[in-house]
């Protein structure tokens, strides 16, 4: 089947959700994941139902991701569905050394990365994050989430904020914001990060080292 043909839409289905926590925990998940495994060797094999079904598992997972680390809606969406056609160019590649949620999220970071790369000035005028659960979350801790309608000074100190947030995280490398974002916001591991960016752990936990000491750097005069 022509992979021009292929088209990702976002779907209200998200990341298989998260069982209750007990005694067969291990193994409820040892068969979910071989249940996707069992999908992806279908895909593999050419069957577009399998490959839609895995879209439909991640798809919210991806579009999240991408909007969070770009800050934007239309590079979010770009690359949503780049991810997912160059998943479904290389799925033939995909090894079962990892889960199929870490190999989405490498494609992710990957193409996120070299955007971040080419962007030179253009930044959305964005004063708060979003978090892996879809809510809004302030890199400093003490700003409240008060509206402009219920208190104007307040608002107006929370643009300022943003914009001094937007501007530290500019002055990272991609690589040290990437890496930042992903541990703070989207709450991976480190290790994971690593499997992510292909690199190690240790270098991961060395770059967010980086990272947070030139944020703090950067953010020290507004606090």
């Amino acid at each position: 089947m022509p992979v021009d043909a292929l088209r990702v839409q976002s779907s209200a289905a998200s990341r298989p959700g998260n069982p209750s926590r007990g005694s067969s925990q291990k193994e409820v998940d040892a068969n979910a994941r071989a249940l996707e495994n069992d999908l992806i060797r279908e895909a593999q094999q050419g069957s577009r139902t399998a490959f839609d079904t895995l879209v439909r598992q991640y798809d919210q997972a991806v579009l999240r991701l991408a909007l969070h680390l770009t800050g934007s809606e239309q590079d979010a969406e770009d690359i949503h569905q780049e991810a997912f056609l160059k998943a479904y160019r290389y799925l033939g590649n995909f090894r079962f050394e990892c889960s199929f949620y870490t190999w989405i999220y490498r494609i992710v970071t990957n193409l996120c990365l070299d955007l971040l790369r080419r962007r030179k000035s253009r930044r959305e005028d964005q004063a708060v994050m979003i978090d892996s659960s879809g809510d809004e979350m302030d890199l400093l801790n003490n700003v409240s989430d008060e509206r402009a309608s219920a208190n104007p000074d307040r608002e107006l100190n929370r643009k300022y904020l943003g914009e001094r947030i937007l501007s530290a995280l500019d002055k990272l490398t991609p690589r040290e914001r990437m890496v930042f974002e992903l541990k703070h916001y989207q709450g991976l591991r480190l290790r994971t990060i690593g499997e992510m960016l292909n690199t190690t752990e240790e270098t991961a936990k060395n770059t967010l080292f980086r990272a947070t000491r030139k944020l703090r750097a950067n953010l020290a005069q507004v606090r």
